[in-house]
């Protein structure tokens, strides 16, 4: 019995790792009529909300919420993750949940989850799904609880067969320590769960993780059978429950959570394609509607669910994508991502042209067609997600006009290849110049995938290497370009939040922040803050009793009045003394918010202990340059608005005492006469003085002001509102609707007290983001000032002089790859009189750049065309750089990028190119050792 039970277990793990082809399901009743999508997710909400006392909450932006991990929302989760890190400040909203359901808009494409290249191949994957979730949080319910909600909900409300649910639990994982989650599987066979239909699986299936280190724990998962008894299960996962009780610290070791918590994710479409009885996700009316107003407005024939090599001229696999993707482009405008050139705009701009290519190409639609489908999108999903209605003609009018773009680049494209093709010789490879001024990169915008495939249509070869290194140039000069990432600082982790949690530690006082005030001559008074050290922390997170002879800390105190950086005003910076002892000096570099927690990074060139009293004081300059600029900040929102339109939305913003940066959705750039009002708006409003109002009132009381800016951010309960000339009682009394007159905001930032002492506002740059979202750049006071005096300067002596800065430019880029090529043949010929012939190459090289490496590594495989080679070039401080070429005889069973792969991973690092070449880096002090491991695993490959 024991061996046929594990038997069909080994079978049901394989079943569960393919993906579901959804075939041979069978209706759950072919009486009734099938239940519609958004009664399914009614019913969701319904039975966690009346049956069990969970709290609704709306579904979040899919525009991650200050988490750059992500490029898009992609769980339920992902809202909730400073609640299981410990982080949610206190007197947010979110503090005080304890159970709570929803409905989550995710995305998943680009980064390390994506289904973009699957989606159209099967009918089943999405880049844009709905996850329905509950969550209690603190231990508020576990394991007994989640699970019996979940039978109930899948049996009783939905009327799922209970002899068609399988369930698998955790079934240990010895390596690191852990046993079976035999609490589990005692819960389902407690519920009836038959012991034949519950499965144990080790950490791969029944273990999650949210990252490589944070909170994780055991998981259980609900199957449903589609074969219903007839043959074989055919296991496909509906729901997974998690257990979160432990976490992934930076070592790789496993501690318990302080807190312990219940995350469940069960995917909409799937769900409603088992309720619905059809054989794909695509066949419910969750697509339906899209699929007919496809085959209406492009004449091709009707959607008939074929895949692979039955889908002919890949009519079916056309209308899957384009069904997906304008669902994705619809709910990812509307939540303010438009396709750009980086990021999350990248991912999308990419997912509306392979969009456009197939309803063009494929479906031979006509003109604007995947505009017309976004009503469609709205009709179906509008209830559940309001923006979308809301957003309806912006997201139409944008589709639109990025498909007309693509349409025209695509038949540039073409002239260009020809033109081009016409000069080639019968031999010749097509130049990685053209291609890449084709590209997402250059100046058309086209895939470099769709260019590679006009011309293999053409039978012509594309130039790859070519192309790999201006791949290689445009990222570093990419890199230069990028705004300097600030450094994360000292953070008090879960363990740590936990422990002054459990000690009864209340959050930090940081009301002082806003105790200033105005001399009668108009200068401002920055009051100080005394207060008790009350605990004291390495640069690694460890709590200590004392610090001292200049070692860098974290200081937490029972009060403060620095401002810590969030909301996008930057950190106060200052210094604190012991009080009674005035000539020490504690410099502090910044404060940062953990969980309501103050954390202070303090240099302590003295002894400081826990228990000591001090003073603090900001560094008013600093202090001053930053209400200067917020104060701006809102001023200019408000004159956008004043110029633009009431439907003008901030997308975000980030100030310090140097400038301002403001990001504003915007239906086309802005027009020099717009930027002027927007100035002179600003500036009327400086030269009034206005009085600026601060005052903390109840959440509840700015929910229906008409006028009143707030943003996708969880704000504390009381919320802190700020209002330019008009008091704040009278600004959210609706019967005023001041704030539509006036700036209004939620705002936890410091400001001025009043307008005049911004002096003046310059804008001093302006340039589109991604399409739809316009960012300004900005200056006050001084600085505006000199900007103004600086400027004086004719538009043609500007754009002679941009044109010779930039031939310069490509002069000197000429002159640095002429000399590294010289470089690299004069260390190929060192490398090749060391080796003697053979397959492979593995040895170090000394080289300044990574472009430099592979520049060797090119030459190498020049000469020696049947040899593989990878060479490794030693940097300072340990850093190593990689680069490889697999030989062209060794390929498909033996690629660069994974042998780059393999031996940057034993250097704890990362890798990246094609099947022929590739590059990337890592830290070692043992080249002898990745050296030796590149050997071994080419040798095991060839």
């Amino acid at each position: 019995m024991a061996a046929s039970v594990a038997a069909a277990a080994g079978r049901l793990r394989r079943a569960i790792r393919r993906s579901p082809s959804w075939r041979g399901l069978r209706a759950l009743s072919s009486e009734a009529p099938p239940t519609q999508a958004a009664a399914v997710r009614d019913a969701f909400l319904n039975f966690f909300r009346d049956r069990h006392g969970h709290r609704l909450v709306p579904s979040a932006s899919v525009r991650p919420r200050g988490d750059p991990s992500l490029l898009f929302v992609n769980a339920g989760m992902n809202q909730f993750k400073p609640i299981f890190l410990g982080t949610v400040d206190p007197r947010s909203e979110m503090a005080g949940f304890r159970r709570v359901a929803n409905s989550q808009k995710c995305v998943r494409a680009g980064g390390r989850h994506s289904d973009l290249e699957d989606v159209g191949r099967d009918l089943s994957h999405h880049t844009f799904f709905e996850m329905l979730g509950n969550w209690a949080f603190g231990g508020e319910y576990f394991k007994e609880e989640a699970c019996s909600m979940a039978w109930e909900l899948l049996t009783q409300v939905y009327g799922i067969p209970e002899d068609r649910l399988w369930v698998s639990y955790f079934g240990g994982d010895p390596k690191a320590g852990l046993g079976p989650d035999l609490e589990s599987r005692d819960v389902w066979l407690n519920l009836g769960v038959p012991a034949s239909r519950v499965l144990s699986f080790g950490p791969e299936e029944n273990f999650w993780e949210m990252g490589d280190t944070g909170p994780c724990g055991p998981c259980t998962e609900i199957h449903y059978d589609l074969a219903g008894g007839a043959g074989a299960p055919q296991l496909v996962e509906l729901w997974n429950l998690v257990f979160m009780q432990h976490n992934r610290e930076a070592d790789g070791s496993l501690q318990p959570l302080p807190q312990r918590h219940v995350d469940t994710g069960m995917g909409l479409e799937r769900l409603v394609a088992v309720l619905q009885g059809r054989l794909s996700t695509y066949d419910t009316d969750l697509f339906s509607p899209l699929l007919d107003a496809i085959h209406q407005g492009c004449g091709a024939p009707p959607y008939s669910g074929r895949v692979g090599a039955a889908d002919e001229g890949r009519i079916d696999t056309a209308y899957r994508v384009v069904a997906d993707h304008i669902r994705t482009l619809s709910v990812c405008i509307a939540d303010g991502v438009s396709p750009g050139m980086s990021g999350a705009p990248l991912v999308l701009r990419r997912i509306l042209r392979r969009a456009v290519r197939f309803s063009t190409e494929v479906l031979q639609a006509p003109s604007g067609f995947l505009g017309s489908l976004v009503p469609v999108v709205v009709e179906t999903l509008g209830d559940a997600y309001p923006e979308l209605r809301r957003s309806s003609a912006q997201i139409a009018s944008l589709v639109s006009e990025d498909e007309a773009a693509f349409l025209a680049s695509l038949q540039r494209g073409r002239r260009v290849i020809e033109r081009t093709l016409k000069r080639l010789g019968p031999s010749d490879v097509f130049p990685a110049e053209v291609a890449w001024s084709l590209s997402l990169s250059g100046n058309l915008g086209l895939p470099l995938d769709l260019v590679e495939l006009m011309l293999e249509e053409k039978g012509v070869q594309l130039d790859t290497a070519g192309l790999e290194r201006l791949a290689q140039e445009e990222a570093q000069h990419r890199a230069l370009q990028a705004e300097p990432v600030q450094e994360q600082g000292l953070r008090l982790n879960v363990h740590a939040l936990g422990e002054l949690q459990r000690r009864g530690v209340p959050p930090t006082d940081d009301s002082p922040k806003y105790s200033y005030s105005l001399r009668p001559g108009g200068g401002y008074e920055f009051g100080t803050c005394e207060a008790q050290v009350l605990q004291l922390y390495t640069e690694d997170g460890t709590a200590v009793a004392s610090v001292g002879d200049g070692q860098r800390c974290g200081l937490l105190l029972d009060k403060t009045n620095f401002y810590a950086e969030q909301g996008g005003q930057a950190s106060d910076r200052g210094y604190l003394v012991l009080v009674g002892q005035q000539d020490m000096l504690f410099p502090v570099a910044r404060a940062q918010v953990c969980g309501g927690f103050i954390l202070h990074e303090v240099a302590a060139p003295e002894r400081l202990r826990v228990g000591d009293q001090v003073q603090l004081h900001v560094d008013e300059a600093w202090r001053l340059s930053c209400m200067e600029k917020h104060t701006a900040i809102h001023l200019l929102n408000w004159a956008l608005r004043e110029a633009l339109g009431p439907g003008t939305e901030q997308r975000g913003s980030h100030l310090n005492p140097e400038r301002l940066r403001f990001d504003v959705a915007t239906q086309a750039p802005l027009t020099p006469e717009q930027l002027r009002a927007v100035e002179v708006t600003v500036q009327k409003a400086v030269g009034r003085d206005e009085a600026v109002y601060m005052e903390e009132v109840a959440l509840a009381r700015t929910a229906h002001v008409p006028g009143l800016r707030s943003l996708d951010e969880v704000y504390p309960d009381p919320v802190r509102v700020v209002s330019v000339g008009v008091p704040v009682a009278h600004a959210l009394d609706p019967a005023s609707r001041a704030a539509l007159h006036t700036s209004v905001e939620l705002c936890c930032g410091t400001h001025l007290l009043r307008t005049g002492a911004i002096g003046d506002l310059v804008i001093i740059g302006e340039f589109q983001l991604v399409k739809g979202i316009t960012r300004l750049l900005a200056v006050t006071g001084e600085q505006a000032q000199q900007a103004v005096d600086t400027a004086t300067m004719p538009q043609w002596q500007r754009w002679e002089l941009q044109a010779a800065l930039k031939a310069l430019q490509r002069r000197a880029n000429t002159a640095v790859r002429k000399l590294e090529m010289g470089q690299a043949a004069q260390k190929t010929q060192e490398l090749l009189q060391r080796h003697t012939e053979g397959p492979l190459i593995v040895d170090t090289v000394s080289t300044e750049s990574l472009s430099m490496l592979v520049k060797v590594v090119r030459q190498l495989c020049k000469q020696a065309p049947s040899t593989s080679v990878l060479l490794l070039s030693p940097q300072p401080l340990g850093q190593v750089l990689c680069a490889c070429q697999v030989a062209q005889s060794a390929t498909p069973a033996f690629t660069a990028e994974a042998w780059a792969l393999a031996v940057c991973s034993h250097m704890g690092g990362k890798a990246w190119g094609s099947r022929v070449v590739a590059q990337g880096t890592g830290s070692t002090a043992d080249l002898e050792a990745a050296l030796s491991a590149a050997r071994a695993y080419a040798l095991n490959q060839l």
